[in-house]
């Protein structure tokens, strides 16, 4: 296949840069759900979380929602899902605000998810995106994600998605490996 009919495998690597910004990344709790509604509404034209589906997903047990804040500001947001019988976590949604975009808001809520995953037991971690996104593909693929599918007409608007996987080692087992 020729190089446009599979762009997601050769989207070159971002590097850090001076324009990276010091994040805080926590957990997100009720007193951040305005917050998240405006970044929802603000970064996705379809296929929006609604304001109770953000509220019922912070008070859940089988999902973990990561805020990224600078100062008193909340920068973007990670939501994590989780199934009891699966030994993979799963990235539903990430959103950054369009200020803080390209400044390392998104790879600090990625690395997060990594982390929270593997604290979880979890082996591995899985997400799907845009195929027309092209810097969350990159993003995914400078950090050692793999796509493995693309699903057509997978997104209301019928654009498809391009499915990541990445393996997840222990904090112990990368150490041993450096």
């Amino acid at each position: 296949m020729s190089k446009s009919s599979k762009p997601w495998k050769s989207t070159p690597a971002r590097h850090k840069s001076a324009a990276d910004i010091s994040v805080s990344i926590r957990a997100a709790n009720i007193a951040d759900l305005p917050s998240l509604v405006a970044l929802e509404n603000a970064t996705f034209s379809a296929d929006r979380l609604s304001k109770r589906s953000l509220h019922r997903h912070l008070q859940s047990d089988t999902a973990k929602m990561l805020v990224a804040v600078s100062g008193e500001s909340c920068l973007g947001y990670a939501l994590l899902l989780f199934r009891a019988d699966s030994s993979a976590a799963r990235l539903y949604s990430l959103a950054v605000d369009r200020k803080a975009r390209g400044r390392g808001v998104g790879r600090a809520l990625l690395l997060g998810c990594e982390k929270n995953a593997r604290r979880c037991g979890r082996t591995y971690i899985r997400l799907e995106v845009r195929a027309d996104n092209k810097k969350a593909r990159a993003l995914y693929i400078s950090e050692g994600y793999s796509a493995r599918v693309v699903v057509s007409d997978y997104y209301q608007d019928g654009m498809a998605a391009v499915k990541f996987e990445k393996p997840l080692r222990s904090r112990r087992a990368s150490i041993g490996q450096a």
